[in-house]
C-alpha cells in the first residue's frame, strides 16, 4: 500500500512540477514525470523536512521541498533532452 502511495504522490508532484515550469509545448512523458516526482520528493522533501526539524512526518515543509526537488529534477531532464537534439 505504501508503494502505491509513493507512486501516486510522485506522479502528482512530477505533474505539478511540469505545470509550474510551464512547458506546455513539451509532450508529457508520464515516466519522466514519475521519475522527477519520486526523485525530487526523496531528495528535496527529505532534505527540507530534516532541515526544518519536522523529521519524517508529512508537513508543509516536506511537500514544498518535494515540489521544488521535482522542479529541479524535471528541469535537468528537459535540459539533457534539449542538449541531445
Amino acid at each position: 500500500m505504501i508503494l502505491l502511495t509513493i507512486l501516486v504522490f510522485g506522479l502528482g508532484f512530477g505533474w505539478l512540477a511540469n505545470v509550474i515550469i510551464g512547458n506546455g509545448s513539451h509532450p508529457q512523458n508520464w515516466g519522466q514525470l514519475l521519475a522527477a516526482g519520486v526523485g525530487g520528493s526523496f531528495v528535496g522533501g527529505l532534505l527540507i523536512s530534516l532541515l526544518s526539524g519536522d523529521g519524517f512526518s508529512i508537513r508543509p515543509s516536506g511537500i514544498i521541498g518535494s515540489i521544488v526537488g521535482a522542479i529541479i529534477v524535471l528541469s535537468g531532464i528537459y535540459a539533457l533532452e534539449a542538449r541531445q537534439k
